[in-house]
């Protein structure tokens, strides 16, 4: 790994980039965390993990690299194996072991080569982190001028899967609150806008090395480990619209996807609204029944979700976080059926009643007897077509 000599200090945030073909993109990813506003000169880092590169990426990255004014390490591999797990993990690990010369502090953040963040992304986690957060999911937005060029149903749709997207995120904020991820708050998870504590990152053992869904499997191993993770609402980059990506299933997939199939199904959690809000009113009724301990004294709360008797008696045992994962992973009235497009304008004015009534009774005995009902009645599957997240 080559290093660029201004290095007088290990800083104390790290940038980890993996970067694969990205000549047309990467110096303005630069330029834009070289522009970070509000930090300590020193006090910020960047690891650049090309891979596989063919296209002149690693020749204009070492053009480039001298111009900025801020610290970087850079590494570079071939390997037929890569995905886009194995090169985020190598970047973070890199981050990791830099930030490791100077002892256990310090915060490891990600985005893409062909991302562009805020000027003031760093110290906006880095005041997440402050507050008390193990680690932070920032939301993104599509660039502006590419989003421009697609077909015109898919921006609309995207609107629509945005505001039901809000929707649900207040109805489960409200239902079943983490303290450490109040609303407002958002449920984004992507590798283009992710930070976490060094100490945070190795206690769970790092990335997952996996070849999709890489981002959003980490941030399930660090709730699933009890770990506090803020999806700020106020932490956001700009990423690209484009059709053709470099990691199969990311968001260029999906775009194409989506602009040849315009109907394909909606991410896993868009489910129609009652069967949304009565997964959180589980969800926070197991909670409390964890935490007092009666997940194994009573049985019924696996009865009413069809768990067996042993894979109840596994679960309760769990830890919370890896406790409700569990139980919705092997529970049939659990499992998540998306909604299609076609469906967004209904369940979302349904929604809006429905956030309205959870607001009002929000801290009352309604939203307490609510819970207990939907604890008496036993989930039945609703009826729309199954899916799986696109």
């Amino acid at each position: 790994m080559s290093t660029t000599p201004h290095t007088a200090r290990t800083p104390s945030a790290i940038v980890a980039i993996p970067v694969r073909n990205e000549v047309e993109r990467i110096e303005a990813c630069l330029r834009a965390i070289a522009a970070q506003v509000g930090l300590t000169p020193g006090s910020l880092g960047l690891v650049l993990f090309l891979n596989n590169c063919t296209d002149g990426t690693d020749a204009l990255v070492a053009r480039l690299v001298p111009t900025l004014s801020i610290p970087v390490r850079i590494a570079s591999e071939d390997f037929s194996g890569a995905h886009a797990g194995w090169a985020r993990r190598r970047a973070m690990d890199a981050a990791a072991a830099w930030l490791g010369e100077a002892g256990n502090a310090g915060m490891i953040l990600s985005t893409d080569a062909d991302s562009r963040v805020s000027p003031n992304w760093v110290i906006r986690n880095r005041a997440a982190i402050e507050a008390g957060a193990d680690a932070v999911a920032g939301r993104v937005e599509l660039d502006a001028n590419e989003a421009a060029l697609l077909p015109p149903s898919l921006p609309a749709r995207g609107r629509l899967e945005d505001i039901y997207d809000a929707l649900i995120t207040e109805a489960e904020a409200r239902i079943d609150p983490d303290p450490h991820d109040p609303w407002p708050c958002h449920r984004t998870a992507i590798g283009a806008t992710l930070a976490v504590t060094r100490t945070a990152y190795l206690q769970v053992g790092g990335m997952p090395e996996i070849p999709l869904g890489e981002d959003g499997a980490f941030i399930a191993r660090l709730i699933q480990h009890g770990l506090r993770v803020r999806h700020a609402t106020d932490v956001c980059v700009t990423i690209s619209a484009r059709l053709t990506g470099r990691a199969p299933g990311g968001v260029a997939d999906t775009i194409r996807s989506r602009c040849e199939e315009p109907d394909a199904l909606c991410d896993a959690r868009m489910e129609t609204f009652p069967r949304a809000v009565r997964r959180y009113l589980w969800r926070r009724r197991f909670r409390r029944l964890h935490g007092r301990g009666s997940l194994r004294v009573n049985q019924a709360w696996a009865r009413a979700l069809g768990i067996a008797p042993a894979e109840a008696t596994r679960i309760a045992a769990l830890p919370l976080g890896q406790a409700i994962a569990e139980a919705e992973r092997v529970s049939p009235h659990l499992v998540y059926r998306p909604i299609g497009p076609r469906q967004l304008p209904g369940q979302i004015r349904l929604a809006r009643v429905g956030v309205a009534a959870i607001r009002l009774l929000q801290g009352g005995a309604g939203l307490a007897r609510s819970v207990m009902g939907a604890a008496a009645t036993p989930a039945h599957p609703v009826a729309s077509p199954p899916g799986r997240r696109n």
